[in-house]
């Protein structure tokens, strides 16, 4: 499918705003809300917009602690992997888990309450899982930006 610029505008607006109404939305892009109903429709079905949520304020929600770890696996073969990719998929406490070139094979990305609970998550889950040979903690001291957005869209 190729994406015209008022896909983009739509892209961008959505961004902006993903609880913006139809109305308004044509509105923005000047289209008729139909036209932009069926757009937004058709960019879901192809693809380009993977849903909708709420951004959620963790220090109200006690998991105020944001932390990355570096994970090395024992060995770099397909099935350490994949068993590895399973055991950190089904984790909640992991918020992002990133295959990386260079000198560690994942990053992820992981909020807690404080850090006994980060302690007690490393030992009972952390460490415990498929491949893990070594981990490097960075406890984040200030969230500088926060962002889902891509950059400028068109």
């Amino acid at each position: 499918m190729e994406i015209d610029r008022i896909d983009l505008k739509i892209l961008s607006a959505l961004q902006e705003d993903g609880r913006i109404s139809n109305l308004k939305l044509a509105e923005v892009v000047s289209l008729s809300p139909t036209a932009v109903l069926a757009r937004v429709q058709k960019l879901t079905k192809e693809g380009y917009i993977l849903g909708y949520e709420a951004r959620l304020n963790p220090l109200k929600l006690d998991a105020g602690m944001l932390i990355f770890v570096e994970v090395l696996l024992d060995r770099t073969t397909p099935n350490v992997f994949d068993a590895f990719k399973a055991s950190a998929q089904v984790r909640p406490e992991i918020m992002e888990c990133h295959m990386v070139a260079g000198g560690f094979d994942y990053l992820l990305k992981t909020r807690m309450a404080d850090m006994e609970a980060y302690r007690q998550f490393a030992g009972d889950v952390l460490w415990q899982m498929p491949g893990v040979r070594e981990t490097r903690t960075y406890v984040v001291m200030e969230e500088v930006k926060n962002t889902q957005r891509l950059p400028a869209l068109g």
